[in-house]
């Protein structure tokens, strides 16, 4: 079985999708983390990321594989690496790659075929999983979403501006809604869950209600 959760940046996919599968049992899929993987060998490989054919061949060829919760790549552990400002930067641009993406959504496919997952992203009910038993679009408001990321960053000791924090994410919202490929959107016959006002706990408790209720656990 299948649950697929897309959603804009910083409405905590990725947090809760994690907590949500621990809980009924099932396996999680960071397909974010693989564009990631795919960009942070391109960049050990020295590539240039605009050259469409040698990036495609390139993420064709490389091995990312999960394991204990790590990101691997060919057995190394880029857990960390795949999240460093380098990569963040450049994550994008390999994203957009038609051929790329076209071999991520398979291998995501494949991951999947012998167990139960929660995958989460962008495209995941629109392109890799359109027939998922259960469809969640996981959204909040722009100022709850930016005002999460300016809290994180001051958390993390980085100096931040509330109103600079939305405006790169106004950016990020129209880039991933525009994009070519993977673009994100609704898709048909997901339930829209909005986490305004709603704590971490209290948003993986709906999101729990509705799995359960749509795969019958």
């Amino acid at each position: 079985m299948i649950v697929t959760i897309d959603g804009p940046a910083g409405a905590g996919k990725s947090s809760v999708s994690r907590m949500l599968a621990e809980r009924i049992g099932f396996q999680y899929l960071d397909t974010g983390a693989m564009y990631r993987a795919v960009t942070w060998s391109v960049m050990q490989q020295g590539m240039d990321p605009s050259d469409r054919e040698a990036v495609a061949e390139l993420a064709r060829q490389v091995k990312i594989t999960f394991e204990n919760g790590k990101v691997l790549v060919k057995g190394q552990d880029v857990s960390q690496a795949i999240r460093s400002p380098l990569v963040t930067g450049a994550v994008s641009e390999i994203a957009d790659n038609p051929d790329v993406r076209e071999t991520m959504v398979a291998l995501q496919r494949s991951m999947v075929e012998l167990g139960n997952f929660v995958c989460e992203g962008r495209d995941q009910g629109t392109v890799a999983f359109p027939n998922a038993d259960c469809k969640i679009f996981l959204t909040a408001s722009p100022d709850e979403r930016a005002q999460r990321r300016y809290l994180q960053l001051v958390e993390e000791g980085v100096s931040a501006d509330f109103q600079d924090v939305l405006t790169t994410q106004t950016v990020r919202d129209h880039r991933d809604e525009t994009r070519p490929v993977g673009k994100l959107v609704k898709a048909p016959g997901s339930i829209e869950v909005s986490t305004d006002g709603m704590n971490f706990d209290k948003v993986v408790d709906q999101l729990e209600t509705i799995v359960i209720q749509q795969l019958r656990i």
